[in-house]
């Protein structure tokens, strides 16, 4: 056994590894202890605990650093920072492993646990964790036989699982490493909370004092509560949580009393974590409130805070997604000095949650979790974790037909079928959508950009200001180029300016938000400017998003011609301060449709606004014929069909009217049939053919051509008469 000792800093561990049993070092680490990749080694913090030994990814070498995870680092009674001693040692397999689990389980086959650990290292007294269904059993090791140093859990090992009893300790519940896609939010809280309570002397050399408290603010289901637990578990403080509604009382001064109370438990066992969840409910701003308990509450809660008694060692952390619903007293150095922002993730941070999520669920090859955080916009971490259960769900439902469900337990052999594949997590794609955008969300339009007919300029003028901005922004950021705000579409009707904006929303892979115009007209003063806003703050949230106004001229006229426009007025207001006012457009592009572009107020349309107007014409010749391709493409044809022809006998028809001509087409033919052969019941198993003909095509034309003459003959002369 070698004899040599090393020092070396410890870091949270890859995501790959939690839960392994590794810890990783450098390659001239490995070399002072005279170890190779595999061996095992001893690490010794305020416990000891050992681990297998692997090399550290190249960008870390040369630091003197050790990568352990959470439940590594609870076994050595050490935390992210500290220095602990590291030394090679020899591990035994072993026979017999006695555990207890540390909350309660589900019948499980004590066999599942030797597969599970295979070659992970073990003492007396560690523990472990065992994936489970998507989620993690953890088990203490309360015995282990041969007795050495260090025993390797082989094929062989027998394991018993022990009542639930008393347990040497507990188990770090939320570790860093499950919390993805914060890496700049952990390093702000850390150096706010942990080193003032585990190292006070730095702040006393620089004669100023620890910060007091933390606001966590962001939208619903970014880990602002996760990440306070991950604090508390890894800081060892004495953590007190409160949700906000739950001090509240009927009786007069209870409220205040209980608030006293909670702070007084956290000075008795300092140093201490209050959290408070929901902070918005017990601390609303007081000019607003109407009931008395309420701003007695804020008043006691800002005293306990920063008041004339000292509050020792005591860090106050709240989490909220309403910032500004919060008395402002509060929100001022001294109460809550760091004010730190959960965004929804970014691609990069949507990988790192998927990676974490999915760690412990068998997957298939063919999973593309670099795809999967491309193409999922908006989604954040709560929405992720649940896209990767609802996929594991997919996998069960698909081979539930092969699961005995009858047998007590079902035999390792079955379950080792449930593989999760990338259909699995495309189909639940499909049913998960996120959660800040539930009350705007459309399901993304499925337009390709060939199904739309023609429009070639318009299609490509499309691609270059939304599609490849957002497919490629470190190319456009690197050039220096802005996305435009917004894209105007305009030409007669039945040109496809509303298909085009489904192509576009399709195509970028972005979050799709349709707004039809006239239902955010209300009649109650201010609704229709507030609908306005919470569109344009949803598609914030979950940008790269795609806003589509159809027929904008109905909510954006001119200002000022007359008649009741007061509210129109004022909606045009709202639309021209969000599109360019103060605040940032983040990735959010306005698409707008209209064939009256003579009625939109002019101010909408200058650059900075609507940057690109697009003009979408009539369909020319080739155009059309595309069009008739498009919609005939499943339509059994004679062999006298002449696309050209056809094409040429359209002229100046939009496109809605050339793609109505298929379907005319057809509906001739059905009408011919059913009056050969009235008494047909079953037209599959008919042996009778009906195919279109040039003949049909022909008559279509016509009866689309007079219905549009029809139309164009009442237009007149209703404007005759009046």
């Amino acid at each position: 056994m070698s004899q040599n000792a090393l020092s070396l800093k410890v870091l949270e561990a890859y995501t790959r590894d939690v839960g392994r049993g590794v810890a990783r070092i450098d390659y001239d680490s490995m070399d002072t202890l005279n170890a190779s990749t595999g061996d095992v080694i001893e690490i010794k913090g305020k416990r000891r605990t050992v681990a297998k030994c692997l090399p550290l990814y190249p960008s870390d070498e040369g630091k003197g650093i050790i990568r352990i995870d959470g439940l590594g680092r609870n076994n050595s009674g050490i935390a992210i920072g500290d220095t602990i001693s590291v030394r090679k040692i020899k591990a035994v397999a072993a026979e017999k492993v006695v555990v207890a689990p540390l909350e309660a389980i589900p019948p499980i086959d004590e066999r599942y646990l030797a597969d599970a650990l295979e070659s992970v290292p073990l003492i007396k007294g560690d523990n472990v964790m065992v994936p489970y269904f998507g989620g993690r059993l953890t088990f203490q090791v309360i015995g282990v036989t041969p007795a050495a140093d260090a025993v390797l859990i082989t094929q062989k090992t027998v394991f018993h699982i022990a009542e639930k009893g008393e347990t040497l300790r507990g188990v770090p519940q939320v570790t860093y490493e499950d919390i993805g896609g914060l890496t700049d939010e952990i390093k702000k809280v850390r150096e706010m909370i942990e080193l003032p309570l585990r190292h006070p002397e730095i702040f006393e050399k620089l004669g100023i004092e620890a910060p007091k408290g933390v606001l966590l603010y962001g939208p619903p289901g970014t880990g602002k509560t996760l990440l306070a637990k991950a604090v508390a578990n890894e800081s060892n403080a004495h953590f007190i949580s409160i949700s906000g509604p739950e001090i509240m009382s009927k009786f007069y001064g209870e409220s205040e009393a209980r608030l006293r109370e909670i702070f007084k438990e956290a000075r008795e066992k300092a140093p201490s974590i209050i959290f408070v969840d929901e902070i918005d409910s017990i601390a609303p701003k007081r000019e607003e409130v109407t009931g008395e308990v309420e701003r007695r509450v804020v008043s006691q809660m800002l005293s306990l805070m920063d008041g004339l008694e000292a509050r020792g060692k005591v860090i106050v952390i709240s989490a909220t997604n309403r910032p500004n619903a919060i008395d402002p007293a509060l929100r001022r150095p001294g109460r809550f000095d760091r004010e730190i922002e959960i965004k929804v993730p970014d691609k990069k941070g949507r990988k790192d949650i998927l990676a974490i999520h999915s760690r412990n669920m068998p997957l298939s090859d063919d999973v593309n979790v670099d795809k999967i955080s491309a193409i999922s916009h908006g989604y954040v971490g709560a929405d992720l974790e649940y896209l990767c259960k609802e996929a594991a769900m997919k996998c069960l439902r698909r081979l539930l037909p092969i699961l005995n469900l009858e047998e007590e337990k079902i035999p390792p052999e079955t379950l080792d079928k449930l593989i999760v594949n990338h259909e699995d997590f495309q189909k639940a794609l499909i049913e998960v959508t996120p959660s800040g955008m539930r009350e705007v969300f459309i399901e993304n339009p499925d337009v390709k950009w060939d199904e739309v007919g023609g429009l070639e300029d318009v299609k490509r003028e499309l691609q270059e200001a939304v599609e490849w901005p957002m497919k490629y922004p470190a190319l456009y950021d690197k050039l220096g180029h802005s996305m435009p705000r917004g894209i105007l579409l305009h030409g007669p009707s039945g040109t496809g300016k509303t298909l085009l904006a489904k192509a576009v929303a399709t195509q970028s892979e972005a979050n799709f938000v349709s707004v039809r115009g006239p239902e955010l007209l209300s009649k109650w003063v201010g609704e229709s400017e507030r609908g306005i806003r919470e569109i344009f703050k949803r598609a914030r949230q979950s940008a790269p998003c795609v806003v589509f106004f159809d027929e904008i001229d109905s909510i954006a006229p001119i200002r000022g011609a007359g008649g009741e426009t007061a509210v129109t007025e004022r909606v045009v207001s709202q639309l021209l301060t969000e599109l360019d006012g103060m605040e940032n457009m983040h990735g959010v592009v306005v698409l707008a449709a209209t064939n009256r572009a003579d009625m939109i107020d002019p101010a909408l349309l200058r650059p900075g606004r609507f940057d690109k107007i697009i003009q979408v014409p009539n369909p020319d010749k080739d155009s059309r014929k595309r069009i008739l391709e498009i919609n005939a493409e499943k339509i059994p044809m004679g062999d006298d069909v002449d696309m050209e022809k056809i094409a040429e006998i359209t002229d100046g028809m939009s496109g809605a009217d050339t793609s109505s001509i298929a379907n005319t087409a057809v509906s001739l033919v059905i009408h011919e049939f059913l009056d050969k052969h009235p008494d047909v019941k079953d037209v599959e198993k008919s042996s009778i053919e009906a195919k279109v003909t040039m003949k049909h095509f022909e008559e279509a034309v016509k009866k689309v051509r007079e219905q549009k003459d029809l139309k164009m003959g009442e237009k007149l002369v209703a404007s005759y008469y009046r």
